[in-house]
């Protein structure tokens, strides 16, 4: 009776796909983030995930597939870290908000808003997908913040917070605004907490 030898790869197919999916996607949003988007090809990316071109273009068939789903993706994983934060103070929620947008998931989604600001092609996927990932996030931040949207002001004020986040993220973009940036968070982080806490009726 023939001896069946086994495998040497143990991991299941399926799994390594979902691996090689997540490298792709992870290395096309360092290449955004560092390249923009005209030094950001199929290829390059490829090669920094360590799989062939031909491997890329099986699961993402287009490179806007590629590059709309690499910045969802990250999206995706920082909301869940978000959402997963212990219960903490308001100015530790305001400045894990500011973080999301001065990182390098930040850099991927502007290159690839400014892109679609000139290929029609990539236009209507990225506003969807930016109006999606923003209506998440606006929603967490109620959710970490305890705030109460009935009142008047409170959504203003968090989507205010989040306005300024992304402003934050713009400065840093060419300079490394840390420092700058902490104070500010600071006095907004003061603000948002008075805003949510002040009584019915009552002025700042």
């Amino acid at each position: 009776m023939g001896v069946v030898t086994p495998s040497t790869d143990r991991t299941p197919k399926q799994d390594r796909s979902r691996a090689t999916r997540r490298r792709l996607l992870e290395a096309a949003v360092a290449c955004l983030a560092e390249h923009g988007w005209a030094g950001s090809t199929v290829s390059v990316v490829a090669e920094r995930a360590g799989v062939s071109r031909g491997a890329a273009q099986h699961h993402f068939p287009t490179r806007e597939d590629l590059f709309t789903a690499a910045v969802e993706y990250v999206a995706e994983e920082r909301s869940a870290a978000l959402r997963a934060l212990p219960v903490q103070g308001r100015a530790a929620v305001v400045a894990a908000l500011v973080d999301l947008y001065t990182g390098p998931l930040f850099r991927a989604a502007l290159q690839l808003w400014v892109a679609a600001s000139n290929e029609a092609s990539l236009h209507p996927r990225v506003s969807e997908l930016e109006a999606r990932v923003g209506r998440e996030t606006h929603r967490i931040a109620v959710e970490l913040l305890t705030a109460d949207e009935t009142r008047p002001g409170v959504r203003e004020t968090v989507q205010g917070l989040l306005d300024m986040a992304r402003g934050l993220g713009l400065a840093n973009v060419l300079t490394d605004d840390t420092a700058r940036r902490q104070r500010v968070v600071a006095q907004w982080a003061a603000l948002v907490d008075d805003a949510l806490d002040r009584p019915w009726g009552t002025c700042g």
